[in-house]
Parts: C-alpha cells; sequence; structure tokens
C-alpha cells in the first residue's frame, strides 16, 4: 500500500485511433510541470499515476498538476494490490469526516470476483462497523469513497476529485504566435488558447525610447507567469518605434491606431512562418476599445495574407478576463502603470469604423516594406 496521486483526463476520451498521441503528450506535460521534483509517473489505461514521492512534496505536486491543460481531475489516493481481502481490509480503517457517506466502485476489470453493486454494498457495511454514527445517503452524501479497480492490477481508493484545468495538451494542435503587451487581455488570451492545445511563441512590440526598460521587462515577467500553463519559452521583441514615428509624421492622427494594427498583424505573420506557427493570437475584444470594433477588426484582418488570427476573448466581458488573470496570476503585473506601445501618439479621436478604403490610402504614404523590414531587422529574442 502507498500514498499516489491519480489523474484523470478529459476530453482526450473523444479522440478514438489518434488517443495514443494526445495521451502520450499529456504523459510528456505531467513529467514537465514536476520535472524538478523527485517522483515518478505511469500512464495506465484512462488514468496517469504519480507515485514515489516526499510526502512533503505532494502539496507541490496537486499545484503543478492543476497548470497542465488535458487534465480533467486529481486525487489524492491510496494504491492497493487488487485483492477482496485488501480491499476490505483497508476499508476497516476508514473513518469518516461527514455523517453521511457512499462508495462508488468503479471496476474497470472485469475480472475481480464481485461487481460494482456488490462491492459498494460490502465495503458499505464494513465502513459502518467502524463508524457507527454514520449513515449511508447515496444521493446527496456528504464524502463518497471512491474504489477504483484497474487493470493493471491495482486498486485506488480516494476521497475526492479535484478539477483540473481541462481543455486539451499544450502542442497538439497547431503552433501560434501571440501579441503580448503588457495589459491584462494578452495573457488571458495565451491561457485560453494555450488550453485548446495550442503551443505560442510570444512577440512584443516596443517603442524605445517612447516606452521604458521596464515596460519590456513586465512583459517578459508576463510570459514567465503565463508558462506553466503556455510553456512559452520564447519573447520576440520588436521595436516598433520607427513604424509610429512615420506613420505620425505622414498620416493622419485618428489612423495612428488603424494603422499601427495593421503593421503588428503583418510584422506578427511573418515572425510566425520563421517560427513555423500558423496562426495570430491577440487580446481583442470587441467593442472594449477603438481598434476593437467590427470595422477596425476587418481592417486588421484584411492584411493577414496566409493565417487565421484568433481572438480568444472576442465575446468576454472584462470581468470575466480580469477573474482569469486573477486566477492564473497575472493580474497584479498587468496592471503595473508602465506604458506599451499602443499608448505612444494616441490620438485625441481614434477612428472607431475605419473605412477599408481610406485606410488603404492613408498607408499608401508610408514605406510599408521598407519599415517592416527595418522592425524585424531589430529582433530581440529573450528566453523565458
Amino acid at each position: 500500500m502507498k500514498n499516489v496521486i491519480m489523474i484523470k483526463y478529459g476530453e482526450i476520451y473523444l479522440k478514438g485511433n489518434n488517443r495514443n498521441f494526445f495521451e502520450n503528450l499529456l504523459l510528456k506535460n505531467i513529467k514537465y510541470a514536476i520535472y524538478d521534483i523527485n517522483a515518478k509517473v505511469k500512464k495506465i489505461r484512462t488514468r496517469y499515476v504519480v507515485s514515489d514521492y516526499e510526502a512533503q512534496d505532494e502539496d507541490k505536486i496537486v499545484e503543478r498538476l492543476l497548470t497542465v491543460f488535458g487534465i480533467h481531475s486529481i486525487s489524492r489516493a491510496v494504491e492497493l494490490e487488487t485483492s477482496k481481502q485488501e480491499i476490505f481490509d483497508f476499508c476497516k480503517t476508514i473513518k469518516l469526516s461527514g455523517a453521511t457517506f457512499k462508495v462508488e466502485t468503479n471496476r474497470a476489470d472485469k475480472s475481480f470476483e464481485m461487481n460494482s453493486m456488490q462491492l459498494n454494498c460490502e465495503l458499505g457495511g464494513i465502513i459502518l462497523d467502524n463508524n457507527s454514527n454514520a449513515k449511508v445517503d447515496v444521493h446527496k452524501p456528504q464524502q463518497t469513497i471512491f474504489v477504483d479497480i484497474r487493470e493493471n492490477g491495482k486498486t485506488y481508493i480516494y476521497y475526492e476529485n479535484i478539477k483540473g484545468a481541462g481543455g486539451m495538451p499544450v502542442g497538439s494542435s497547431a503552433d501560434g504566435v501571440v501579441m503580448l503587451s503588457g495589459g491584462i487581455d494578452s495573457p488571458v488570451a495565451c491561457y485560453k488558447m494555450a488550453k485548446r492545445g495550442m503551443y505560442l511563441t510570444g512577440i512584443h512590440f516596443a517603442s524605445y525610447p517612447y516606452t521604458s526598460n521596464e515596460a519590456k521587462e513586465k512583459v517578459v515577467k508576463l510570459a514567465k507567469l503565463t508558462k506553466p500553463y503556455t510553456h512559452m519559452h520564447r519573447l520576440l521583441v520588436v521595436s516598433f518605434t520607427k513604424i509610429q514615428e512615420a506613420i505620425h509624421k505622414n498620416c493622419k492622427d485618428e489612423y495612428m491606431i488603424t494603422l499601427m494594427r495593421r503593421f503588428m498583424v503583418r510584422i506578427s505573420e511573418r515572425l510566425a512562418k520563421t517560427v513555423g506557427a500558423k496562426a495570430i493570437v491577440t487580446g481583442e475584444d470587441l467593442g472594449q476599445v477603438a481598434s476593437q470594433t467590427v470595422e477596425s477588426i476587418t481592417s486588421s484582418n484584411s492584411v493577414a495574407e496566409t493565417m487565421p488570427i484568433f481572438r480568444p476573448l472576442i465575446a468576454m466581458d472584462k470581468e470575466e478576463i480580469i477573474d482569469i488573470a486573477k486566477k492564473i496570476g497575472t493580474y497584479e503585473t498587468s496592471i503595473l502603470p508602465y506604458e506599451d506601445c499602443c499608448t505612444v501618439f494616441l490620438p485625441k479621436y481614434p477612428l472607431i469604423k475605419p473605412n477599408l478604403k481610406k485606410v488603404e490610402e492613408e498607408e499608401s504614404k508610408l514605406d510599408i516594406e521598407g519599415l517592416i523590414d527595418f522592425a524585424i531587422s531589430t529582433l530581440e529574442e529573450i528566453r523565458i
């Protein structure tokens, strides 16, 4: 008998003949999450088991596992050899924390001599004998004893299912690049896309000397804070100053944000191709600011030549986004008062519903390719 941590997955059940790929990827991500903790991880059918760890590391392991997408639930369990006597003997030691309980058996090993209903009744009786003040309540018990008899000759008994992060394992869908600013929204967009299995590379547009080095370091910190969820290991920093100066000098003020976004999309698409990514991710939220109206989004989309632009926050309200930012630990850093490039040369009256033809007319005043080439030539890669 030993203490272990039982892990169950969710959507992977739906993957049919491809399930093995997703199971192995999730196993890899679980090991990645606890790489610096002395423990073993093994895959059994539809389950993973973490074992052979120090007792003082158990809480840390559970905490790390809560950041792993693809996990449906986590349970602190006892692993027994599968035998009626072993299971009965352990149940004799159970002391209930609630006044009512039930036993819920999953007999994956169909060769076991008793069926689930028989075991529920037999084990419930044993537990009652040792908890004289308890009662069985199969509908709304205060405590449930889960008995999981697996095909590997082991039985796992546990008392809780801690809700996991859900989603799909990071790396199970195509790679993407994410426009990572210093605000609240883009780190949450990282989290949301990683939950759908997308591995992300960050792109940050810096406007030194109009923005400070502290503003860049803030974005680096945000990338590090999202890493347990996203596995992001690099941030590409591009100087955006010359582009903004050119727009400010040559174009009407109200077009500043619209034209900036178009340049950001073009640069992101080119950088995405260099890192093997197939999509662009932004933290845009419909109607939140002038650059996030349908017309403004249409303008940005029109310059993406080959890639989709994913906006996972598009239908969320700000409170929902803030709640997730607090959950993943990025909120306090996001609200630090360091300005990003989107606050530089900010027009008094930005366009809310830009006309695409007029946008293109303003843009024709600029050396688009030259400005993009220069910006990419300033590329700095920061390892996360």
